[in-house]
């Protein structure tokens, strides 16, 4: 049976498969283009509540919010003593550097263009706002938890970093600013990054707990311990304590 961190990985290989597939059927116009047109022109209907949902995977919101998240757990891990501190708030951040250089290329050699409801231009695959909100936002909640007390504390963080993701993605797709596979596709490709993320962060979690479990631990020897415990005898005479020889009486 494979280990924990093997099947952590073995798990982002389905999203790593479909995002390959639908990038393959982007740069080759395939025929899964056809229902993804058909499914944007029912769903596009621009109006302002679909812009501020889609605003919500600018840089200028998203990107603040995990750099102000990184900086409270950085703050908080080492207020704590922990060694390696600053390495759950730099690992965040790398990922979010690493969208616009994953993104930006595709974008180019893609080459997509955008729905009817924006001006005509290419490069619209995959959403770079769905990527950039599906990062910051779910970096923010990995590099959060450590530091929640409860279990509804924890959950709710993440339920809110997900509702997030979603409006962001609605609200492209409803403003017509990005056709449905580009959002999904970002969604496989942040899905890895973040998977990623996580599994750096469950390694220094238990790199953080393991000197504290070693330390809880009872010195053991190889030399067994004396038994302090009384054994108990059916014997009466084994009980009362020895007096010596009897003297012998003499007989008349």
């Amino acid at each position: 049976m494979p280990s924990r961190p093997t099947r952590a990985v073995l798990g982002l290989l389905p999203p790593a498969l479909l995002f390959a597939l639908i990038t393959w059927q982007v740069a080759a116009d395939g025929p899964l283009l056809r229902p993804d047109e058909r499914l944007s022109r029912a769903l596009v209907h621009p109006d302002r509540a679909s812009e501020l949902l889609a605003d919500l995977g600018g840089i200028q919101v998203a990107v603040p919010v995990l750099v102000l998240v990184a900086g409270y757990a950085a703050w908080r891990g080492r207020a704590a003593g922990e060694a390696r501190w600053w390495v759950p708030s730099l690992a965040a951040l790398a990922v979010l550097l690493l969208v616009p250089l994953i993104v930006v290329p595709l974008k180019v050699w893609t080459d997509r263009p955008g729905t009817p409801a924006v001006p005509p231009a290419t490069g619209y695959y995959p959403s770079g706002h769905t990527a950039t909100a599906a990062v910051a936002y779910g970096a923010a909640a990995l590099v959060l938890l450590p530091w929640l007390r409860t279990a509804s504390a924890r959950w709710l963080t993440l339920a809110t970093s997900a509702l997030l993701v979603l409006a962001v993605s609605f609200g492209l797709v409803r403003r017509g600013y990005h056709w449905p596979l580009d959002v999904v596709a970002s969604w496989c490709l942040c899905a890895v990054l973040l998977g990623a993320l996580w599994l750096l962060l469950e390694r220094e979690r238990q790199a953080r707990e393991r000197p504290r479990t070693a330390a809880g631990r009872p010195c053991q020897t190889g030399a067994p311990r004396p038994s302090t415990r009384t054994t108990r005898t059916s014997d009466p005479s084994a009980s009362r304590p020895y007096r010596g020889a009897r003297k012998p009486q003499d007989t008349p």
